[in-house]
């Protein structure tokens, strides 16, 4: 009876440390403070940045820019493809934008400045789900390999995984006893 006690500490313990790592994160868009422009090439991609990071349901995108010559405008696919300024479905010209990813698949965002969308000042951010968390910590899909909505996994691998860290933990826990 004594033991119980112990292994459900370690079970926990295991628990605690499994979702402290699924704190929502803030991203400076393009990581600096001037990412928020035109690329100087194709290596400098906005995209290129983004295809490096994983963004999760709940983090957030801040975008710093002066707010007399350029916004940010957030997107529909068609939009994004087009450079469409005039069809946005949200609109930032503060200089200091913060939008948090409140669904997973792919988010699209351009420059409200005329002309720089067309040279290439604009973002695609691919969102997961907070259960990849426990997946594991690999780039995001690249932008170009999203064509559409994003899919809902048909299996419960991650769940599965979960279910399995939560039983090792236990196990653990009355092996220590």
């Amino acid at each position: 009876m004594a033991g119980i006690p112990r292994a459900l500490w370690y079970s926990l313990v295991l628990v605690l440390l499994v979702s402290t790592s699924s704190a929502a994160k803030e991203f400076l868009v393009g990581g600096k403070t001037d990412g928020w422009k035109i690329p100087s090439s194709q290596s400098d991609s906005l995209n290129k940045w983004a295809e490096t990071t994983r963004f999760l349901v709940g983090d957030s995108l801040v975008w710093k820019y002066e707010k007399e010559k350029d916004s940010v405008l957030k997107v529909r696919r068609e939009a994004y493809i087009s450079c469409n300024t005039t069809d946005a479905t949200e609109e930032y010209k503060d200089g200091n934008t913060k939008v948090t990813l409140d669904k997973s698949g792919p988010h699209y965002f351009i420059s409200g400045a005329e002309g720089h969308c067309e040279k290439g000042q604009k973002l695609i951010v691919v969102v997961l789900s907070q259960r990849h968390r426990l997946v594991g910590e690999s780039p995001a899909p690249s932008p170009s390999e999203i064509e559409g909505p994003a899919v809902a996994p048909t299996s419960g691998a991650a769940s599965f995984r979960a279910g399995c860290l939560v039983a090792l933990g236990v196990l653990v826990g009355f092996l220590w006893m």
